[in-house]
């Protein structure tokens, strides 16, 4: 109902983003092997949106019919199928948290969600949603915005193609991610600088542990 309620009556636009994930893999595979837990490609898409809302308020907002509410913490919510459907468990305060306690948390989250543990504090309170299918093969797609939120990000799967280095055809990884927007809240230049900075932050890896 909520989501039929978003998509008719919230004016959505779509931005979608290439993005170059060599970097990501590298360092990933750098931090799984120092790290008792195995950091995600998802949990660096999580960080990385938490710290891009930092710089980006507007895409952290909500619509409240007569009113727009820019919000002070961030807090993302993750989308699990379940087996009737689907659940957002709430990552609060993500932008304060590392990768390790991500993980973590997301872990614990699917655990209750196949469980059917949840509580409805796990999904309250949301101000950002991701929604990941790159794990299904999806290559990319749009995903109704999440209210009270303003907007979601779909995230696709990680595909070997051949990229433009120095003049020169080789091998690259890359995957896209498409931005839905609220055009009430976020426009589409707010929308591209919030996908730019998620584009830093994921092909400079670094900064996600800094």
């Amino acid at each position: 109902r909520r989501l039929a309620e978003s998509k008719f009556t919230a004016p959505h636009f779509y931005l979608t983003k290439e993005i170059n994930m060599d970097q990501a893999i590298a360092s990933r595979t750098q931090m799984n092997e120092v790290s008792e837990v195995k950091i995600s490609m998802n949990d660096l898409v999580i960080k990385a949106c938490a710290l891009a809302l930092k710089k980006h308020p507007m895409v952290n907002s909500s619509w409240l019919d007569t009113k727009i509410r820019i919000n002070h913490h961030i807090h993302i919510g993750v989308a699990m199928a379940v087996e009737d459907g689907l659940l957002v468990p709430v990552v609060r305060f993500a932008d304060g948290k590392d990768l390790t306690t991500i993980n973590a948390e997301v872990k614990d989250f699917a655990e209750k969600a196949k469980s059917k543990k949840l509580q409805p504090a796990d999904w309250e309170g949301n101000t950002f949603t991701i929604s990941n299918l790159g794990m299904f093969g999806i290559e990319a797609f749009t995903a109704i915005v999440n209210p009270p939120d303003s907007c979601i990000l779909a995230v696709g799967g990680i595909e070997e193609v051949p990229v433009v280095k120095n003049g020169a055809v080789v091998p690259g990884n890359v995957m896209k991610v498409t931005l839905s927007c609220d055009h009430r809240v976020v426009d589409g230049v707010s929308g591209s600088q919030f996908l730019n900075t998620v584009k830093k932050y994921i092909e400079n890896p670094v900064a996600l542990v800094m």
